[in-house]
């Protein structure tokens, strides 16, 4: 477990931070840059909550969802190393096996869809839209970094499956779908 007892540190005042191994980056890095996009995602999630107490399946959902963007976080922190001192927290399948597993669950229960969705309909869906974008930022910066580096491949599984969960559980908020607000291209030409 963690234990912070000093939250400011004055390390990071001159523009860098510490990964998890120790080693020093610009706090504008690829990696950094990564994870602190899960963090921004997690955040919104955490406003999508405030609307889904009344459903304790969702809020469990998310809630679970929280806990491993922070895994996420540590996986990304820590760059890949062979032998590392301490093993590090990765992001494992069974986790991505997890989000697959709900989305397929409340899929079941949806009507397909005949058109594109606008984020919207309720403030939960509208707020789980904003969280599934975030998300898909956060993929495209971890995608970036894999090209230089290495990354986890069960963390990129992770954040894929991720914003399709945030799409489909959006759907299930909206009343099953039924307070969708679709696309209608063209409709005001």
């Amino acid at each position: 477990m963690v234990r912070l007892t000093r939250i400011y540190t004055r390390g990071g005042d001159k523009g860098e931070t510490s990964l998890g191994d120790g080693r020093r980056v610009a706090k504008h890095d690829l990696r950094v840059a990564s994870y602190g996009t899960v963090d921004e995602a997690n955040s919104v999630i955490g406003l999508a909550r405030l609307h889904t107490a009344d459903d304790p399946q969702t809020d469990a959902m998310l809630s679970r969802i929280q806990n491993d963007l922070f895994d996420l976080g540590a996986d990304l922190c820590t760059p890949e190393q062979e032998d590392p001192p301490y093993p590090p927290l990765r992001v494992i399948d069974s986790q991505v096996d997890r989000l697959e597993s709900e989305i397929d669950a409340m899929n079941a229960e949806l009507s397909p869809l005949s058109s594109f969705v606008l984020p919207g309909g309720s403030p939960a869906a509208a707020h789980l839209h904003l969280a599934r974008t975030v998300a898909r930022r956060a993929e495209r910066l971890m995608t970036e970094l894999a090209g230089h580096e290495p990354v986890s491949a069960a963390a990129l599984k992770y954040i894929n499956r991720l914003s399709d969960h945030l799409f489909v559980l959006s759907r299930y908020v909206n009343g099953k779908g039924a307070l969708d607000v679709l696309w209608v291209p063209g409709a005001n030409r």
